[in-house]
């Protein structure tokens, strides 16, 4: 596990990636990795990632 690892998301960034989320025609796969980084961005550890988000650690991972 690496400790002190962190990255923010910019404005622009995040209105993107939650656009994607709300976008019904966006595949189910981007929009893991949307949330995935939402959530990262938010602060979020591994463990309340996978349950925020529903995928499986190895998702979360990569």
């Amino acid at each position: 596990m690496r400790n002190g690892f962190s990255f923010t998301l910019s404005a622009s960034d995040r209105f993107w990636l939650e656009a994607l989320v709300a976008d019904r025609n966006t595949p189910q796969k981007h929009v893991w990795h949307a949330c995935i980084v939402l959530l990262s961005g938010d602060g979020l550890g591994t463990d309340a990632v996978m349950h925020e988000a529903g995928v499986p650690q190895t998702a979360v991972w990569r």
